[in-house]
């Protein structure tokens, strides 16, 4: 698969904690990887995307089932580009 983003994130929400996975690095070489969790409060939020600031991520993707995604869409959504989609989709896509 060719690569398309420089600096992107994908979190895994869950109802007490985000985990959250970035890859960043040159298009023609294999990315490297930041793996953190973060707590769910405001404050953790806030930690994340302090976070991913800091690493210059473009777009974030997230996965999510229930409404456990909505704060951290809240958070996110003025500065970065977040997707959200359910863990069926997630698979489909990565197997495109």
């Amino acid at each position: 698969m060719e690569a398309m983003i420089e600096r992107c994130a994908g979190l895994d929400v869950h109802q007490e904690t985000v985990v959250a996975c970035v890859l960043f690095g040159p298009l023609d070489k294999k990315p490297k990887t930041s793996i953190e969790t973060f707590s769910t409060t405001t404050t953790g939020l806030l930690a994340l995307s302090d976070w991913l600031t800091t690493l210059q991520v473009s777009d974030v993707v997230m996965e999510s089932t229930g409404v456990y995604w909505k704060p951290i869409w809240n958070i996110l959504e003025d500065s970065f580009s977040p997707c959200s989609c359910q863990c069926q989709t997630c698979q489909k896509c990565s197997r495109a």
